[in-house]
């Protein structure tokens, strides 16, 4: 059974900010290469979505709701409830992900 996939409004801000900034920064060609390569893991999570792993800065605090999966250098943060996987956070992991993170994930 195929899982749904969401994004998030942020999640989906934060590809659209990628890809923005590798058309500026690089090429349209590359951005819509990116692009394509992370779509490619929706699909992924759709077939398989526990294949994940947990981020190592959410279990250094004792929180495993979150799982995620990787285009490298990229990382995709995911939570599954049910049959539904959302996707909440799509950043560069050599961010400082430990800020992001607790800012994203867990403000509320």
């Amino acid at each position: 059974m195929a899982f749904q996939v969401f994004l998030t409004q942020s999640a989906a801000r934060d590809l659209d900010d990628l890809h923005s900034y590798i058309s500026a920064h690089d090429s349209p060609r590359k951005a819509a290469y990116v692009l394509e390569q992370i779509e490619s893991r929706f699909v992924q999570l759709s077939a398989q979505p526990e294949s994940g792993v947990y981020p190592k800065e959410l279990v250094s605090l004792g929180i495993r709701d979150f799982r995620e999966i990787f285009f490298k250098p990229y990382r995709i943060i995911y939570r599954v409830t049910h049959e539904t996987v959302y996707i909440y956070l799509i950043a560069d992991g050599r961010r400082d992900m430990q800020t992001l993170l607790q800012k994203r994930l867990l403000r509320a």
